[in-house]
């Protein structure tokens, strides 16, 4: 999966976007910056904005007011040349359940445009990247839920994208699956790979994210690393009682947005 991207423009600009449903506002001037080669954590109550802004960027929801820029380009609905090198791997699991492993990143790699030897080459990285390779001739359905997800993830990459939108990509998967996606994970971040990770469990932004975005009632409310966020919010002091309480990721979201993650 080897890929090194020598672009050093922000490889996402989302200015003061603005979306509205029946009358309420998903994202209400949402504000956000990927850098190259970084891991942003998204991270929200459920209703916050989240899918929507992800959606935007893919281009599947058209903004009301502001952009996104991909690269330096105004990324309008429906513009697929901007989005070429972004990949997407949605919450929900989108395989064909009748067909193959392989069948499946045949077809996949087909909606991505590849053909013919490109695409023989990437289903092999993408499959032994998951290690999924000694299931390649296994039935979907037949899979395990972690299986599932590492399929859908290797969906998503077989055109080796430089920007990948990762939606709550470990929802419902045992330990042992989390751990292999987890590693699956940084090898595109040593690759150079851009992410924009969604998730609801705090252990994997501070894990996983070179920095976290707060996002509430459509707006980001903070972004930074996990040092950066404490300090801006809580402060720098530790409270010794008995044991030393330290500062972490849950509070300060929980001091940012006065409720629990899950509504």
């Amino acid at each position: 999966m080897r890929s090194i991207f020598l672009d050093v423009s922000a490889p996402i600009q989302i200015n003061n976007v603005v979306k509205s449903f029946n009358g309420r506002r998903a994202l209400d001037g949402a504000s956000l910056e990927l850098r190259q080669s970084e891991v942003l954590g998204l991270l929200g109550p459920n209703g916050a904005g989240k899918s929507t802004l992800v959606r935007t960027i893919m281009g599947r929801v058209a903004p009301e007011a502001g952009d996104v820029l991909i690269f330096d380009r105004v990324a309008k609905p429906g513009d697929n040349a901007a989005r070429e090198h972004v990949g997407f791997v949605p919450q929900e699991i989108a395989l064909y359940p009748l067909l193959t492993v392989r069948e499946n990143l045949i077809v996949f790699g087909g909606y991505q445009g590849l053909k013919g030897s490109t695409l023989h080459e990437a289903i092999e990285a993408a499959l032994k990247w998951s290690a999924l390779a000694d299931r390649a001739g296994d039935v979907t359905k037949t899979l395990s839920g972690g299986m599932k997800r590492r399929l859908n993830m290797a969906a998503g990459v077989l055109h080796r994208p430089r920007i990948l939108l990762l939606d709550e990509p470990t929802v419902g998967v045992d330990p042992q699956s989390r751990e292999r996606i987890y590693a699956m994970i940084e090898t595109l971040r040593s690759d150079g790979v851009s992410m924009i990770y969604t998730t609801h469990y705090m252990e994997e932004a501070e894990r996983l994210c070179d920095r976290v975005a707060v996002i509430d009632h459509g707006r980001v409310i903070a972004v930074g690393t996990k040092a950066e966020l404490v300090r801006s919010t809580i402060g720098e002091k530790v409270e010794v009682v008995m044991v030393e309480k330290v500062p972490t990721l849950e509070s300060v979201f929980l001091h940012l947005t006065g409720r629990e993650l899950r509504e």
